[in-house]
């Protein structure tokens, strides 16, 4: 299948690519993906969203639709690639990108799909460091596909710029007010086939949908080879704490924290 173009392409990764990223955290690489490329890439995300919700299989998660009483909402769905082919392929060429900011071979840590439907929740201030990911490996890139319009009004992302450079906050809550007294968070507008890449210290946030258009980014993370491949172990770990929906037990309080 060709998602082109290829990342490695100098129109995507340069020297003025590569410091920008260095300088504030995060990139933004415009049109990575041509518009036949970016519809397959949707066709993907929703085979998964109308697939049945099966344990053992990718994982599916859901919010309060805060216009129905007792509604939900989808929100994301993570762990997919092992059972998504084109999804999978797409993760490996992300992974030729993300080498270029980690500094060498990279290897796939995870992967998720946010929906952010109309009505859907923000993400508050945080680091994704911040949630026990020095338990793996000591950095990780991120990679983020705009797959829909994304404004202002529909909760595009914001960064704080140069604070990835501060290093850790504290972990598994979102950044206090003292943290964030003296951070500019800059919203990031994006159109259908842009791609952010950004550190596990960068700041970021969303503010709530509040549009009629639903706001899908597809992210894949990943650490450097020479940190081993902690994919398994993560995953493990998260099931433990946060399993998807229909795997939870009845009367157990599941908490997302970070």
């Amino acid at each position: 299948m060709d998602l082109t173009p290829t990342f490695l392409d100098a129109r995507f990764i340069n020297t003025d690519a590569v410091g920008q990223f260095e300088r504030d955290g995060f990139v933004v690489l415009p049109g990575v993906l041509n518009a036949a490329s970016v519809a397959r890439v949707s066709s993907w995300i929703d085979e998964l969203a109308a697939a049945p919700e099966v344990p053992g299989r990718h994982w599916v998660y859901h919010e309060q639709d805060p216009h129905a009483d007792g509604g939900r909402l989808l929100s994301r769905i993570e762990n997919f690639s092992p059972f998504h082919a084109g999804l999978r392929e797409l993760a490996e060429q992300f992974g030729r990108l993300a080498a270029c900011f980690l500094g060498e071979a990279s290897v796939l840590f995870k992967e998720k799909i946010n929906f952010k439907l109309p009505g859907a929740d923000g993400f508050k201030a945080h680091q994704d460091a911040q949630a026990g990911w020095s338990e793996y490996a000591d950095y990780f890139v991120t990679v983020a596909l705009c797959i829909d319009v994304a404004t202002a009004e529909n909760g595009c992302l914001e960064f704080a710029a140069g604070h990835h450079r501060s290093g850790l906050y504290p972990e598994w809550s979102p950044l206090d007010a003292s943290a964030l007294s003296d951070m500019a968070f800059q919203l990031v507008p994006t159109v259908p086939g842009d791609v952010i890449c950004f550190d596990s210290f960068t700041p970021h946030a969303s503010k709530p949908n509040r549009s009629t258009q639903q706001r899908r980014f597809y992210f894949a993370t990943y650490n450097r080879v020479s940190a081993g491949d902690q994919r398994s172990r993560y995953l493990f770990d998260k099931h433990e704490a946060y399993p998807p929906d229909i795997e939870r037990e009845a009367g157990r309080n599941y908490v997302y924290r970070v």
